[in-house]
């Protein structure tokens, strides 16, 4: 069997890694670092056999190497250079023209909807439908499911997948030293019911937990790329937003550590809790965020709907007048929704302490010690009038670094490439 597994490896251009591979891939999430390891932990794809080791340099390979979702085997896939998502089966590069519907066009589309004839609800109808067909047939390419027991890591230090969704609604996954650019929608949806005044809505996030669980997210990088949406052009007065998040979470995901991320450039940065009537995800969507640094973040580092979420030691930096990302807020603090913030970092010049945050419709506690506002230390929750009791306290962690010395731990050490 391991014979034929081999054979079938190589003729699909994957390369085993073999038996002394050793290093990255192997390594599993610490006994005690965050949510990830709660109960069995988050060990990945670290028993693979030797045949279930792969080194990846393209779509093709990565999509043969994942397998189907169904398959459980243990797997390490090791990442080589960059991988375009968005390519047909003979690795030719697809876009707009590639996936757009025959009966799709932008014009039509906002001509049709537009808010002063069609209102405010929702659309519907010929060119609504088009979009959807076009957005679905780009769906096909750029999202990839991740089974469970995998663990997927950049070799070296300039892994890269652009354009792509990775989607885990599994158990048991490990990414790490991978910069993930441009989850670009081609194609995306307006909702006038979105906020007071509409919004343009994208389809795809760098990373989508979408209900999976033991997840570890490390040492990687997210960002916008070569086509960031601060060079979009403005529809109905609303930003034309091509991106999403970069690593949300959502449907009853539980038991996850990101740490020592690096993102950067972009609007909205994760969200956990997909809304506010998803009761069921009260008790779940317990998550550790440390060490990760925030550069010119608009919102959503994070924003919380009912999860039990530790962040500890992470940085943010940017600026409220910024042209391009315009700093709104670090943590949301959603409905029902328990964060205990320990030992932050936040630099962005001439900010309030009660700007830091952002409270929604439900929101009413956070516990936040530590934090430094531009060296000055705060309580962001005593400054938004917020019950400090939350109902938990973080027990899987390492020692906390102190907050004075966060902002260079954190800039030496978040990011793909910087392991090892």
């Amino acid at each position: 069997m391991k014979k034929v597994m081999l054979a079938t490896a190589l003729f699909l251009g994957l390369t085993p890694a073999g038996a002394n591979a050793a290093d990255l891939g192997h390594q599993t999430l610490g006994s005690n670092d965050g949510w990830g390891a709660y109960s069995t932990g988050t060990t990945g794809g670290s028993k693979a056999s030797s045949s279930n080791v792969y080194t990846v340099s393209n779509r093709n390979q990565l999509v043969s190497a994942l397998g189907k979702e169904t398959n459980t085997t243990p797997k390490i896939i090791y990442i080589k250079g960059t991988i375009d998502m968005n390519v047909d089966d003979n690795l030719k590069p697809l876009g707009l023209n590639d996936y757009k519907d025959p009966e799709y066009d932008l014009d039509k589309y906002l001509k049709a909807y537009d808010p002063s004839t069609w209102g405010k609800k929702e659309p519907s109808g010929t060119q609504e439908e088009a979009r959807g067909r076009s957005q679905k047939n780009q769906k096909a390419r750029v999202m990839v499911d991740i089974p469970a027991n995998t663990t997927i890591v950049g070799s070296g230090t300039n892994a890269k997948v652009v354009g792509g969704n990775f989607q885990i609604k599994s158990d048991n996954v490990i990414i790490r030293n991978i910069e993930f650019q441009d989850a670009y929608d081609y194609f995306p949806q307006w909702d006038p019911t979105d906020g007071s005044s509409g919004n343009w809505n994208s389809q795809y996030d760098n990373i989508t937990i979408n209900g999976g669980t033991h997840i570890w997210i490390d040492h990687c990088t997210f960002n916008d790329g070569s086509r960031p949406d601060s060079t979009s052009p403005k529809y109905y007065g609303r930003k034309y937003q091509h991106h999403d998040g970069q690593t949300d979470a959502s449907n009853g995901a539980n038991y996850i550590t990101m740490s020592y991320n690096y993102y950067h450039d972009h609007d909205k940065s994760s969200i956990f809790g997909s809304s506010d009537s998803k009761t069921s995800d009260d008790g779940k969507l317990k998550i550790t965020l440390h060490h990760n640094r925030y550069q010119n973040i608009v919102q959503r580092a994070p924003r919380v709907r009912f999860g039990q979420v530790h962040v500890y030691n992470n940085y943010y930096e940017g600026s409220t007048s910024s042209s391009s990302y315009p700093f709104s807020y670090a943590w949301g603090i959603g409905k029902s929704s328990k964060i205990y913030a320990q030992n932050n970092v936040i630099d962005v010049p001439g900010l309030s302490a009660a700007k830091t945050i952002s409270v929604f419709s439900g929101g009413t506690a956070l516990y936040d010690s530590g934090t430094l506002l531009n060296g000055t230390q705060i309580n962001a929750s005593a400054a938004n009038g917020l019950s400090s009791s939350v109902g938990w306290t973080p027990s899987l962690h390492g020692s906390i670094d102190a907050s004075a010395n966060v902002k260079s731990n954190v800039i030496n050490q978040a990011g793909a490439g910087k392991l090892n």
